[in-house]
């Protein structure tokens, strides 16, 4: 339950959708002009690619799913658990997220398919890693549900139902958070290009590091 996650919690959850925000941001701007950080529409694409016989592009959107769907099997491999415990790998997997990050930046500058694959691969690993210390009620890599609690929250508050407020707080809190980082990967990408992508980067280095220090002194 929402209500019995530790406070540092709704930070690390604002940070890492705000990574999110950047990295998809840089799929849509990028020389590929695709979303990274959720796979509805690239499964809807690999299904028009089978549909008309493309093969190409049915290999490119078969790989960034298979990118994903690989960073979300190492992430619950390496944490091994559905519940939040401190001494669990979080911090393995953010650093291995900062590595694939990092890794796709010259690979996307000279416009190979792999930088675009690292990404994805690396929204994997985050998206996994906090559904699971959320117990699956989180995700910070796309906001659709989010969004679908927000409107059934909108309507219980017409039908003059009980809300559950900390639920709606946490559905703002990432809505706001990838826009954020929309916003400020789109500003970035501008100026700097691939090479704004160490800006997520350092912030998933430093929630790792941080994690690092918190479970010491715990």
């Amino acid at each position: 339950m929402i209500s019995r996650l530790p406070r540092w919690f709704w930070f690390c959850t604002w940070l890492l959708a705000f990574v999110a925000g950047t990295l998809n941001v840089a799929g849509v701007l990028g020389f590929t002009h695709q979303t990274i950080s959720h796979l509805t529409g690239s499964t809807s694409m690999l299904a028009v690619a089978l549909g008309t016989s493309d093969l190409s592009a049915f290999l490119r959107f078969g790989m960034v799913i298979g990118s994903f769907l690989m960073g979300a099997v190492l992430s619950g491999f390496i944490i091994q658990t559905n519940a939040l415990q401190l001494g669990r790998r979080y911090g393995v997997v953010l650093w291995l997220e900062t590595i694939v990050i990092c890794a796709s930046v010259p690979l996307c500058r000279h416009e190979s398919l792999y930088g675009v694959y690292c990404l994805a691969c690396a929204c994997g690993l985050q998206n996994a890693m906090v559904s699971t210390y959320s117990g699956t009620v989180v995700r910070t890599t796309h906001v659709s549900g989010m969004f679908t609690d927000l409107g059934i929250f909108l309507g219980h508050t017409l039908r003059g139902l009980p809300i559950d407020f900390l639920r709606m707080r946490m559905s703002v809190l990432v809505i706001s958070a990838f826009l954020c980082g929309g916003f400020s990967g789109t500003i970035l990408f501008r100026h700097l290009g691939y090479l704004s992508l160490f800006v997520p980067a350092t912030i998933t280095a430093g929630a790792a590091i941080g994690y690092e220090i918190y479970q010491f002194r715990k």
